[in-house]
């Protein structure tokens, strides 16, 4: 009898036809189109590219599952687990019960609604960097692509398109997406060790103030960790059925995966690993047209990489002084002056939960879980064919989260246990929840899962609700306190017909609220008293940043938020959200040059009685407003 082989996958002529659309795709998305085209390509093909694929995702979907759904119907709901829908839901409600909602990591959050924005009003991938409020209707006239990938701001426009835009339906998102992403955890658990060891997978991470912080943000964290799992998980389906349903179903699963995250594409390695086992396994090759279609679906996520060539501060570099590459060895434990990420990681992990929104129960069991799961991993290879197939699909997809971690240990800045990188460590966390779920099988008596489960709850009382509640670890960072200020702000004004200039005009934006910065507004003086003099907004509100001196404290504005003497400004809003500093609003008053008041109105002029002449003027007008629009 034959053993496995590739001979037939390699004379499968499908196999030789997807990789010939895969070369020419890489070609054309890395090479061919230059630069200067590349993001302009990506703006007008991005959004129904991501389109395509979810469409074929879902219907992928809908082709290997009906069966079940098929059984599902003809049970009704007697044959459905109540018991396991109410762990779902009662570890989702205490992740979004104790945090406020509010976007949690400034840049990405808003970068990520911006783009939402331009997808559901224009289908293109811009981030809009100007608009303004034309006679009442909001109007975007000027953007620019950002880095970050495009799965998560699609599927914030897709709730625009059905609910109206709002920028609070990124939290709508994440919140459904908390429930997904439970339910997920708890069909593993049940695939792993059964019933209960699905419910214990859901109480370690509802016990997990992170991903309550996650969970109640506009990040795309959430997403990240669902289609992760949803891609192991369809892995470990492949495995077990080995038919064209199931891997389309994969193959798309994991397109979409790297379209949240960048480093998330790592994890095409064990999708491509479990793909090629089973087809050597099978000595055939399981091929579908939707899949062999999917590379020219990716031409826009190559085109989109060339950002980092573009736009050399894309890598932020600029925030860590001193370091001049994103990626190095040395960085995970580095010489003095270098970054020590595995110290950081430590810190993180087992650090005070007033300082890090982290679970001591979930780390010290994760810990100890991925060190048996290596051993159980090296013990298992030579014996693969005869574990079940989520064992298989935990196999390979280790080494994904491993590299996954590694990479977050090489970067610059990686630090764990910093108020903006802690979200990296997510995946990390579904990688010691998995490790505990995976050795569960090796300790078959019932007592051992129910034991870990009343430890677990322990935890999530004496530390995880606690810590939520408290949520002392967002207050460190005082960007986040100063948009959830803003919005606040914004939510108060009656209308919207005002002028905002703020060095993060792009909040304002997303916000439908006309917006300029702080060195537009300096540079382009003569636009704003035209503004002042017709009367174009209700009010000009000014946002800055003061820093108090704790010897004479005496206040000094925050560089680059300063207008200059020139611009008259009335304190309307201002608030201590730090210790040290005063966020503060103003109204624009007036605009002066020396002694003279550039913003007086002047002398009255004689109206226009004929009707030709005032729409002569009104032209005249209306195009010197567009000149001017901030």
């Amino acid at each position: 009898m034959n053993g496995p082989s590739f001979a037939p996958v390699l004379a499968d002529r499908r196999v030789w036809l997807f990789a010939l659309v895969s070369a020419v795709s890489a070609v054309v998305g890395f090479y061919a189109v230059p630069n200067a085209m590349a993001l302009g390509l990506v703006t007008r093909i991005g959004y129904w590219c991501v389109l395509a694929a979810f469409v074929l995702f879902v219907r992928a979907l809908w082709r290997t599952f009906r069966g079940e759904l098929g059984g599902v119907r003809s049970r009704g709901f007697r044959g459905l687990d109540w018991a396991s829908f109410a762990v779902v839901g009662l570890g989702g409600m205490v992740l979004i019960v104790h945090e406020s909602f509010g976007f949690k990591i400034v840049m990405d959050e808003l970068m990520l609604t911006g783009t939402s924005m331009s997808m559901h009003f224009t289908r293109t991938v811009l981030t809009p960097t100007r608009g303004g409020d034309i006679q009442g209707a909001f109007v975007v006239y000027d953007g620019w692509v950002d880095k970050r990938q495009l799965f998560f701001p699609f599927l914030e426009s897709i709730l625009h398109d059905l609910t109206g835009y709002r920028p609070a339906n990124a939290f709508v998102l994440n919140v459904f997406l908390t429930f997904v992403f439970l339910g997920l955890v708890n069909a593993a658990g049940r695939m792993f060790a059964g019933r209960w060891a699905g419910w214990l997978g859901v109480a370690l991470f509802a016990g997990l103030p992170l991903l309550a912080q996650n969970a109640t943000g506009g990040g795309f964290e959430l997403l990240n960790l669902v289609m992760i799992l949803a891609t192991m998980l369809l892995a470990a389906r492949f495995i077990a059925r080995r038919d064209e349903p199931s891997f389309t179903a994969l193959c798309y699963s994991a397109l979409l995966l790297t379209q949240v995250r960048y480093e998330s594409g790592i994890f095409l390695l064990p999708v491509v690993a479990v793909i090629l086992w089973v087809w050597w396994r099978e000595g055939k090759a399981t091929m579908s047209w939707d899949v062999i279609a999917a590379p020219l679906l990716m031409i826009h996520c190559a085109l989109h990489t060339r950002i980092f060539d573009i736009r050399a501060s894309t890598w932020q570099l600029q925030s860590k002084p001193g370091l001049t590459k994103p990626f190095s060895l040395s960085y995970a434990i580095g010489p003095p002056g270098t970054p020590n990420n595995l110290q950081h990681a430590l810190g993180f992990f087992f650090g005070k939960p007033t300082d890090q929104p982290n679970s001591y129960v979930l780390s010290a069991l994760g810990t100890i879980a991925i060190f048996f799961l290596i051993l159980l991993i090296a013990k298992r290879l030579r014996a693969l064919p005869s574990e079940p197939p989520i064992s298989v699909a935990t196999v390979f997809f280790s080494f994904g989260f491993a590299l996954q971690f590694a990479l977050m240990m090489f970067y610059f800045w990686g630090q764990f246990d910093d108020a903006i990188i802690r979200r990296l460590s997510l995946p990390t966390h579904l990688w010691m929840v998995i490790a505990i779920l995976a050795v569960l099988p090796q300790f078959p008596r019932p007592q051992v899962v129910k034991t870990l489960l009343a430890v677990v709850v322990l935890g999530l009382m004496a530390q995880g609700v606690p810590s939520m509640a408290a949520h002392a670890y967002n207050q460190e960072y005082l960007a986040g306190l100063e948009t959830a200020w803003r919005r606040q702000f914004i939510a108060d004004q009656p209308r919207k017909d005002y002028l905002a200039i703020d060095n993060d005009s792009i909040l304002w934006v997303a916000h439908e609220v006309t917006a300029t910065t702080v060195e537009a507004a300096r540079t382009r003086r003569p636009d704003l008293v035209f503004f002042m003099k017709n009367h174009t907004f209700s009010n000009i509100f000014v946002f800055q940043r003061y820093l108090i001196d704790p010897e004479t404290g005496k206040m000094t504005i925050r560089e680059g938020d300063d207008l200059g003497p020139d611009y008259v400004l009335e304190p309307v809003r201002a608030e201590r959200l730090m210790t040290l500093t005063q966020t503060r609003i103003s109204r624009l008053v007036e605009i002066r040059d020396g002694k003279s008041v550039l913003t007086k109105p002047e002398p009255d002029h004689v109206v226009p009685k004929d009707p030709a002449e005032m729409e002569k003027a009104r032209q005249a007008y209306l195009e010197n407003f567009f000149k001017k629009l901030p």
